[in-house]
């Protein structure tokens, strides 16, 4: 249900943070959605595509690259309808679904599905695998290769290598690609009308660019992603590739603070999005992050809420308490991913949004 007539006042504070970041180009464009209650209470979008004053303007239907929120938009969501259905055993090893994993490195043996979703698995964070791999096969094989940086369980290190690894771990035991499991069985079911990966030519002109590539595509990227491994990998991947308008997310968070309602249940949800209770110190659930001092969801979201981030200024953040999603989009990394002042931005925005609802809301 949407509510958000007078949002122009309700939220003028954290309009007003959004509005000094594009003056100070933090990003030159973004959309939002606040959710509360059940109810789309801001819906808003500012700036345009570029800091070119002639660049368009954006709108509420326009669809952003969401980078690392594929992460649980696509690839937790298709894991926890697998898990449901008793298709994904998080305690199985990855070697089990994936034997390209397996070297000599015994280690490797150890590392469990569970631990790619909470990124306990030991890979390291980052790789250009881009630059070793000029195809989607040559990719994979360079990301199932990669070495561990860590004992397996020991410690908790983000990692899109493993995010990777999972998408086609989730893909075999579906037998079918993430890109069309995830229309078929969450998108469509929950209407998310405006939300895929590789978008169709037709969609360009509604999608603000993130990068002026001249070091890889060399080409400004719009409408197609902008992470360079996910690029390899044909657009579709378990770490990035996703495109979606904000008020697509609100409806998938809403499903989310919903009990899953109708894609999955709610004791499906508690579990993925409880915080792990090892490694020692984490703040990951299974897919999800949990808020962790300081953090990008700023001050006043409980550690029990859970969200995530992505690298081309996007971020999702739900309280179950509250019945609240803050979802904002951005285009931070245009005209390159210098710029890191989306995270003051983050939290300021946030703490605003929460003050203007009442703390207590």
């Amino acid at each position: 249900m949407r509510n958000f007539v007078a949002q122009g006042d309700r939220f003028r504070d954290p309009f007003s943070v959004l509005e000094k970041a594009i003056a100070d180009r933090a990003f030159p464009a973004c959309s939002l959605a606040v959710t509360l209650r059940g109810e789309l209470v801001a819906h808003k979008a500012l700036g345009r595509f570029t800091y070119d004053p002639v660049s368009p303007k954006v709108n509420v239907a326009s669809i952003f690259d969401l980078a690392s929120l594929t992460k649980v938009l696509a690839t937790t969501a298709m894991a926890m309808t697998l898990y449901e259905r008793g298709l994904l055993d998080l305690e199985a090893p990855v070697t089990a679904i994936v034997p390209e994993f397996a070297n000599s490195d015994p280690h490797r043996r150890d590392v469990t599905l569970r631990m790619l979703l909470a990124h306990s698995s030991g890979l390291p964070a980052y790789e250009k695998l881009f630059l070793r791999g000029k195809t989607r096969e040559d990719l994979l094989r360079a990301a199932f290769a990669t070495p561990l940086a860590a004992v397996p369980g020991a410690h908790a290190a983000y990692s899109d290598i493993g995010f990777i690894i999972l998408g086609v771990a989730l893909a075999r035991l579906a037998d079918e690609a993430l890109d069309a499991f995830c229309q078929r069985e969450i998108f469509g079911p929950l209407g998310m009308t405006h939300t895929t990966f590789n978008p169709a030519h037709s969609l360009k002109d509604s999608i603000p660019p993130t990068a002026d590539d001249r070091t890889f595509r060399y080409r400004i990227i719009q409408g197609e992603v902008q992470d360079e491994n996910a690029s390899v990998l044909g657009g579709v991947a378990g770490h990035a590739g996703l495109f979606s308008a904000a008020e697509d997310i609100a409806i998938f968070a809403h499903a989310m603070l919903n009990g899953g309602h109708p894609i999955v249940r709610p004791s499906t949800v508690e579990l993925f999005s409880r915080r792990q209770p090892t490694p020692e110190g984490t703040s990951c659930a299974l897919g999800w992050d949990t808020p962790s001092a300081p953090s990008q969801s700023g001050k006043y979201f409980p550690s029990h809420s859970f969200g995530h981030l992505g690298y081309t200024g996007t971020s999702l953040w739900m309280d179950s308490d509250r019945q609240l999603s803050i979802t904002l989009l951005t285009n931070r990394t245009w005209p390159d991913c210098q710029n890191q002042a989306i995270k003051q931005v983050r939290p300021a925005f946030h703490d605003a949004v929460i003050e203007a609802l009442g703390k207590n809301a």
